[in-house]
């Protein structure tokens, strides 16, 4: 690859015409933190920054196909995955990068798009489960999507955060940053096999807002792709989405949306002035 070229970044995932998550907010947040996105359409959906009427996924095949053309094409530094849409797509992804075994993969799962029909909403966790998630090197979740990766099986006895993270670890993830909203304050913890690795606190927007998850996970995925290790991506990443959070903007009658080029745009020169803080590590 010449010298010239950005990273590159493999994402999959569904197409959001607002911009506010999926592809588009992926595209954005690579490109603003110096890397270049492909994509792998999984599915669209049909929305506006109040809410989604519709979710469509693709042809398993179709999204098998396009992702190696792009692989066989160009080397990808790192890989994103977002919301599935069906399991056979996570099945179909999931053999697409057990190819690349050397190439970190970060998971940012959505599951609040599912499929409208409660089984299929539950063969799409345990496909991600069984199949994604111990190929993953960095998972992307809140504690009702780990508990839902942990045990798909609605009828079943959920189990306690704690213990969903430690069988997502035991299935062969490398790292999970496990996100807690409170009132005030959004808790991120980053585990690992041997125990926590960091927690980072910043004050939670007051604001509905779309894309968090992916922005954070896409924002992962470039660090890993230029090099950074993963607790130190973490760090710098939760930076980035606390200013673009902080940059928010309200585009249409719902969500608001993070200003991922919110660099670009500021002339505050004291931009690093509020910045997470590192509650323990």
């Amino acid at each position: 690859m010449p010298s010239d070229t950005p990273p590159i970044v493999l994402t999959f995932g569904l197409s959001d015409p607002t911009g506010g998550g999926g592809l588009q907010a992926d595209l954005l947040t690579l490109a603003s933190m110096g890397c270049h996105g492909v994509t792998a359409l999984t599915g669209y959906t049909v929305r506006d920054s109040a809410g989604c009427d519709e979710v469509t996924g693709l042809d398993p095949e179709t999204v098998a196909t396009q992702a190696r053309m792009l692989l066989e094409d160009m080397p990808i530094a790192a890989f994103k995955v977002g919301a599935g849409a069906r399991a056979e797509v996570v099945s179909a992804i999931a053999e697409v990068v057990a190819d690349y075994d050397d190439v970190p993969l970060i998971l940012a799962p959505d599951f609040t798009l599912d499929d409208e029909h409660v089984l299929a909403a539950e063969e799409l966790r345990e496909a991600m489960a069984d199949l994604l998630v111990p190929q993953t090197t960095l998972l992307v979740a809140d504690s009702a999507t780990l508990i839902a990766l942990a045990q798909p099986d609605g009828d079943a006895e959920a189990p306690s955060v704690d213990a969903a993270i430690a069988h997502l670890l035991a299935t062969g993830c490398e790292y999970i940053l496990a996100m807690e909203t409170g009132t005030h304050r959004v808790v991120n913890t980053l585990y690992c096999e041997d125990g926590q690795l960091r927690q980072d606190l910043w004050d939670r927007s007051t604001n509905p807002m779309m894309g968090v998850t992916d922005t954070l996970g896409a924002a992962i995925a470039a660090l890993l792709a230029n090099g950074q290790e993963p607790p130190e991506a973490v760090r710098e990443a939760q930076e980035y989405v606390y200013q673009a959070v902080q940059g928010a903007f309200r585009p249409g009658m719902g969500a608001w949306l993070p200003d991922r080029f919110f660099w670009a745009r500021s002339n505050d020169t004291d931009a690093d002035e509020a910045s997470p803080g590192e509650a323990k590590q």
